[in-house]
């Protein structure tokens, strides 16, 4: 049986495992889906895979589902997370998406000398990862981490390999393959705001052992077409797109 619904849910899954649901899930399902009992969804959770399961019970105000059978076993993609500078919402809100789509593990939010949003809402960019995994077959949600300042993220930076998109090198050109040869282990995709980066930051990031720097192309790319272009670039190189 088909599930024309995939849905997140914050609940155990398994055989037979009965799924409550809250009363947003619910007006989606009956009221907006208009699924009838009986009815086919697809459940994930992060952690158990997907799972078909059946509407046994509906209302306005919650309802139940139940398990079945598992569609997907559980997902993880690589060990790669995204540090961006937030920009406009809607261009914000592209990033995230195309970043779960891509196959990230973490993605976190930085300010940097030239960030223009000084803030985000922590909770509604993870809100929009989680409709980015239901909507692209995804098992896993990465954490969307709270707005970082650069400079103390990179104080403290660990061994996990760093790729700074600098727009500085843009039309120099660069070895895609030689630059992330040995890819082995966790690395993190460094993407700046509109203003691009400034000399302090770009110096700090040069002189860091774990940083390597690369150019996007001969054109200067918009920070939301960067990351998707930096995300795929390593895929393609170091990730599961191989």
């Amino acid at each position: 049986m088909n599930a024309k619904v995939r849905l997140y849910v914050d609940h155990p899954l398994g055989a037979g495992q009965p799924v409550a649901l809250e009363r947003e899930q619910a007006h989606y399902l009956f009221s907006v889906m208009r699924l009838p009992q009986g009815a086919s969804v697809a459940l994930f959770n992060g952690r158990d895979g997907a799972w078909l399961a059946e509407v046994s019970e509906t209302g306005k105000r919650g309802g139940k589902l139940v398990c079945n059978e598992q569609l997907q076993p559980q997902g993880t993609p690589p060990d790669l997370w995204l540090l961006f500078a937030p920009i406009k919402k809607a261009r914000t809100d592209f990033i995230v998406e195309k970043a779960v789509e891509l196959g990230v593990r973490r993605i976190v939010p930085v300010q940097t000398a030239f960030t223009n949003s000084e803030r985000i809402r922590q909770d509604r960019l993870q809100a929009h990862a989680v409709e980015a995994a239901e909507q692209c077959g995804a098992t896993f949600v990465p954490e969307v981490a709270e707005l970082q300042k650069l400079g103390p993220l990179l104080a403290e930076w660990d061994e996990r390999r760093l790729l700074f998109c600098d727009e500085a090198a843009v039309g120099a050109g660069t070895d895609y393959a030689a630059a992330l040869s040995g890819a082995s282990g966790p690395w993190a995709v460094l993407i700046g705001p509109e203003g691009g980066f400034s000399e302090p930051e770009r110096k700090k990031l040069h002189g860091m052992e774990q940083a390597t720097s690369i150019a996007l192309g001969p054109r200067i790319l918009r920070a939301d077409t960067a990351a998707v272009a930096a995300l795929t670039l390593w895929q393609a190189h170091c990730g599961d797109w191989r």
